[in-house]
């Protein structure tokens, strides 16, 4: 490992020795290319520095431990153990900050929330969990557009897909797909009985290009009346698009636009995104059997999570965290949640990686 970091401190130095570079400067592709590498290797080489550093103060304090100054030695006795437990502490930093990066991690994503078990009551939860990552979104300085929806009669949606752009957008939430299940009282309940319903959430990496190579042959588009509540005409044009890939039968819908031209890019940009995370999955399903237990983005059809309203209770199954305070969390205070998952996630590869 040690030779690794040595080598990432030298290329640092010659990128930073580039940057400066007049060519360079002037090349402003090459510019960007260099100043992403620049701010990759920035996050592993301060780390690795401290830890070089933190290494040569414990060989010092070993050398003193022999010293004839009682004074000196005591000094160095209380410092070894420290410096010890420091660079413990660097060491599994820097670890993490090896392992394999998920190129996925940098991608926008699709975002869908759909009713499940519970009746009127889970699509207004739909509602809530599509605020709550709106929130979350609107912290972050991302933005977040609706692309298709299916509103639910007494509130929120039956179904609601949208787009989530941002700087490591699928990062942060690629472990929130999963079915959430909600208990409290619905406002429907006349003699105060807590209910459990359920919603599933999908977070799916946007394709591009270079991901998913589609066939225009394999497409069947339809073209409708986008349709607002009961079923009502919105709009007095076939507007509304329904993709249709014959190969794997996924289908993406979008009637959010008033213009076809651009519902019909928003559904292929779905539809693209459904058929790669379909890929996804199959890769995941190949290493489940070793990965059995582990926080991962690949088994979709379990519980992940529980919002207890009654009890102001969130509690995550997958890592054991219970939080008691879901009000916040409904406001789009999920970073905590987020860091846990990752924080498992990366000790769970760490372990996988021996």
């Amino acid at each position: 490992m040690f030779e690794k970091l040595k080598g990432i401190e030298e290329r640092f130095i010659k990128i930073e020795q580039l940057l400066s570079d007049p060519a360079v400067i002037n090349d402003q592709k090459k510019y960007q290319e260099y100043l992403k590498e620049h701010g990759e290797l920035n996050k592993v080489v301060p780390v690795f520095r401290e830890y070089e550093s933190a290494l040569a103060e414990l060989e010092e304090a070993r050398e003193l431990l022999k010293d004839d100054d009682p004074d000196i030695r005591d000094m160095a006795k209380e410092e070894v153990p420290e410096l010890e437990s420091r660079i413990e502490v660097l060491e599994k930093d820097l670890n993490v900050l090896l392992m394999p990066k998920d190129p996925r991690d940098g991608k926008n994503v699709i975002l869908e929330i759909r009713a499940g078990t519970g009746g009127e009551e889970s699509g207004i939860f739909a509602g809530d969990l599509f605020r709550m990552y709106a929130r979350f979104a609107e912290s972050k300085n991302w933005s977040m557009e609706i692309i298709d929806k299916n509103n639910s009669a007494a509130g929120g949606f039956k179904e609601v897909v949208s787009l989530v752009k941002g700087k490591g957008a699928y990062s942060e939430l690629k472990y929130e797909s999963g079915t959430h299940r909600v208990q409290r009282v619905p406002e429907t309940e006349t003699q105060g009985r807590v209910h459990t319903s359920a919603v599933t959430v999908a977070v799916l990496p946007e394709a591009e290009d270079v991901d998913i190579d589609i066939n225009p042959a394999d497409l069947k588009i339809d073209v409708f009346r986008a349709s607002g509540p009961g079923g009502q005409s919105v709009n007095t044009t076939d507007s509304a698009v329904r993709i249709t890939h014959i190969p794997t039968g996924v289908t993406a819908t979008c009637q959010d636009e008033k213009s076809q031209h651009k519902n019909r890019a928003k559904a292929m940009n779905v539809l693209s995104s459904r058929i790669l995370d379909a890929k996804i999955q199959e890769e995941e399903a190949r290493r489940a059997a070793d990965r059995k237990g582990q926080v991962g983005t690949g088994d979709r059809s379990g519980r992940i999570r529980t919002y207890n309203f009654p009890q102001g209770r969130m509690t995550d199954h997958r890592i054991g965290l219970t939080l008691y305070r879901l009000d916040h969390i409904m406001e789009g205070d999920i970073q905590e949640i987020i860091d846990a998952l990752r924080t498992q996630a990366q000790a769970d590869a760490l372990k996988e990686m021996g």
